[in-house]
């Protein structure tokens, strides 16, 4: 569900075919921020140049483009140029999980203008939570000196399987109170804004897609945290699966996986045996003082065996899992994210050791398993590219220069 400025739920009217003659269409071709003059404009549109001056005036008068200098001149007076004006407006981005969250403000361009931790407890359920977020990234926007105005839209990441469609999550198992709560809705009551919302690990892989692996059209995210999930992207497009619960990792029996109870009432998931509390629990069966899925990696980092083995048998386990996804989606990069794969190779030398070897060759010819690169950005980043790809789509443009 989107909301728009004027209150009315219209995502099907933003997503129609757009003019291929209007200020939308012309728009896409200026997003790479490459200066064009409105001769090129027209030699790759096949636009007649009355047209073509027609629409760059739209766009100039939104505020979307600006002038940005002038082009060498072949004889005669230099011809003007014309590039995508990102700080034209901003947005919001949130990235919730069990208990923190992640905030930003980014331009256009999803370039981070500010950032914020938030404590959370996302059992507290929807209205605190959301509230909590809601009152935090007015702040933020206060302090960038920005009118709520200028907010294009907001983006958020929920801990748990979203049907993307209507931003709502569906039976999420550690989000009591949260199924089925118009997320949309209630953060419109505060910023009237268009609201997107989408599970966490999606927007994590596209947002290391669109900041790393840009030329890369197979990409998997993998987060290994409180659970285990994945962001899959495919021929460049994020795939949700049906009802959103594509890429669910986490609930995949672990082949020769041990018997142990998860919490969705089977045995033997992954979750069960290599999530961040999986691996506290086995170190504290092993002896070892621990409370926080944080401190595994300290204790990996100060050269604790029975950790460093325990991580590695995490990942091996993982790497079962991943083996199966190798065969069935062909990834060219497999990226590893959340806060146990801050243990480094550890980690990563045991899904690869699995992978590589239970995987068809010509899957892992050319097969990347990697580190994120975001810095805990992803999930920021892709809540802000989730946003851009619909405000800053054709027919949107469109609708917006027609309000304006």
């Amino acid at each position: 569900m989107v909301i728009l400025p004027t209150g009315l739920e219209e995502r099907g009217d933003i997503r129609r075919e757009a003019d291929p003659r209007s200020a939308g269409t012309l728009f896409q071709l200026i997003r790479d921020g490459r200066p064009r003059t409105r001769a090129d404009l027209a030699a790759v549109t096949g636009f007649a140049r009355p047209t073509v001056a027609a629409r760059i005036d739209e766009l100039l008068s939104s505020g979307l483009i600006v002038p940005a200098g002038e082009a060498s001149s072949t004889g005669g007076r230099p011809p003007a140029t014309f590039a995508f004006n990102p700080g034209a407006r901003i947005i919001l981005a949130a990235d919730l999980g069990v208990s923190h969250g992640r905030l930003a403000i980014t331009d256009l361009a999803s370039t981070v203008l500010s950032e914020r931790s938030l404590e959370i407890a996302i059992g507290d359920g929807p209205q605190v939570v959301l509230d909590a977020v809601t009152t935090a990234l007015c702040e933020m926007v206060e302090e960038l000196g920005r009118p709520v105005s200028d907010v294009a839209g907001v983006g958020i990441g929920l801990p748990g399987p979203v049907e993307h469609r209507l931003g709502r999550a569906i039976s999420p198992p550690i989000m009591p109170g949260w199924d089925g709560f118009d997320v949309p809705g209630h953060v419109a009551k505060t910023l009237p804004t268009p609201v997107l919302v989408d599970n966490d690990v999606n927007i994590m892989a596209l947002g290391e897609h669109a900041a790393r692996w840009r030329d890369v059209k197979d990409l998997m995210f993998i987060k290994i945290a409180t659970g285990i999930g994945a962001g899959i992207i495919s021929d460049g497009e994020l795939r949700r699966g049906a009802l959103g619960a594509a890429g669910d990792l986490g609930h995949i029996a672990v082949p020769r996986g041990r018997q142990i109870p998860c919490r969705c009432g089977n045995v033997g998931c992954l979750e069960a045996l290599a999530s961040g509390l999986a691996v506290v629990e086995s170190l504290r069966a092993q002896g070892v003082d621990i409370q926080r899925t944080a401190q595994i990696v300290d204790l990996v980092r100060s050269g604790n065996i029975t950790a460093s083995q325990t991580v590695r048998q995490a990942g091996r386990d993982i790497g079962d899992v991943v083996a199966g996804c190798v065969n069935l989606l062909n990834p060219s990069v497999i990226v590893i994210g959340g806060i146990v794969s801050e243990v480094g190779e550890h980690l990563l030398a045991g899904i690869r050791e699995v992978v590589y070897s239970r995987s068809l060759p010509l899957a892992t010819q050319h097969l990347r398993i990697v580190a994120s690169q975001t810095e805990g950005r992803a999930g920021v980043l892709g809540a802000s590219q989730m946003v851009s790809q619909q405000v800053l789509s054709a027919p949107a443009i469109d609708q917006l220069l027609a309000r304006s």
